[in-house]
């Protein structure tokens, strides 16, 4: 798995309550661990460093689906069970920038 790649990923609820199979972007991976952000079939609201992704082949995705990149986990590589597809590279640019803007580094 490398940065950019979509995979389908047992992300957790923020309240830590259960989890959710749902479509991740991998924004990082380490010996045991990914670190990804979840993307969401949610359109009704819009956060800040929001990304939309348009359904492709080269994504995977069956319909528009914004990316929360505000909503970040290092989870183990065994909850990943497949890999949908991948971030063209001018959505990997637009991923870093609202990266660099949730974090304040920009």
């Amino acid at each position: 798995m490398t940065k950019g790649d979509i995979v389908l990923l047992r992300f957790p609820f923020t309240d830590l309550s259960g989890s959710k199979p749902r479509p991740a972007v991998i924004l990082s991976e380490q010996v045991l661990d990914i670190t990804a952000c979840f993307i969401t079939a949610q359109i009704n609201y819009k956060e800040t460093a929001d990304i939309e992704l348009t359904p492709s082949y080269n994504n995977g995705l069956k319909r528009l689906s914004p990316v929360r990149v505000s909503k970040i986990a290092t989870l183990d590589k065994s909850l990943a069970t497949g890999r949908l597809g991948m971030l063209d590279k001018s959505e990997i640019i637009q991923l870093d920038k609202s990266l660099k803007l949730l974090f304040q580094l920009a």
